[in-house]
């Protein structure tokens, strides 16, 4: 990975984008929705407490599959592939765990 994030940011993989309906009609990419899930591919070391003089770990890692704020966070492109860096606060939930990180 070539992106490092800061603080509390992470480096999100959107999910790829249906292409089709159910019902197999094909959708233009103006009609397509944002993907509000992917993977997260780096985790900034996590914010500075002013209090404590420390730092907080994320509640997340690299590889976690999650879904997060529908217009959250800032695109860029890499490589030709598409990434998401955005703040963990934006995240909303960690998809497909039993409940342990």
């Amino acid at each position: 990975m070539k992106l490092r994030p800061l603080a509390d940011r992470v480096v999100v993989k959107p999910l790829e984008r249906e292409e089709m309906t159910k019902s197999g009609i094909v959708l233009p990419d103006t009609a397509k929705e944002k993907p509000q899930e992917g993977t997260i591919e780096a985790v900034g070391s996590g914010r500075y407490n002013e209090q404590s003089g420390k730092r907080v770990e994320l509640d997340v890692k690299v590889g976690d599959r999650v879904m997060y704020a529908k217009y959250a966070g800032s695109e860029v492109k890499i490589d030709e592939v598409e990434y998401l860096i955005l703040s963990e606060k934006d995240i909303l939930a960690v998809v497909g765990t039993n409940g342990s990180n």
